[in-house]
């Protein structure tokens, strides 16, 4: 698997994880504790998240381009001729 892949999977993996612990967090059967555990574990979540979204978002930015195709340039010209009148 190549890196750029492994990052993708990474991003999702944080995303599921934090949708899960938001789902987790509205349950009213947690005690204080666990909310505040829950909640520590979204922040945390969160940071590796930016972290991981800040990298692929440097690596799309300088991504080397492709070549881009030089066609040939004197058959796209469109000459006009203008004539004046001879006085």
């Amino acid at each position: 698997m190549t890196e750029p892949d492994a990052l993708i999977i990474e991003i999702d993996t944080l995303k599921a994880a934090q949708r899960e612990a938001w789902r987790e967090l509205a349950s009213p059967a947690l005690t204080t504790f666990d909310r505040r555990e829950i909640r520590n574990r979204i922040r945390q979540s969160e940071v590796e998240l930016r972290a991981s979204l800040q990298l692929m978002s440097e690596r799309l930015r300088y991504r080397p381009r492709p070549p881009e195709e030089i066609g040939d340039s004197l058959a796209n010209l469109n000459f006009r001729f203008f004539s004046r009148p001879i006085l």
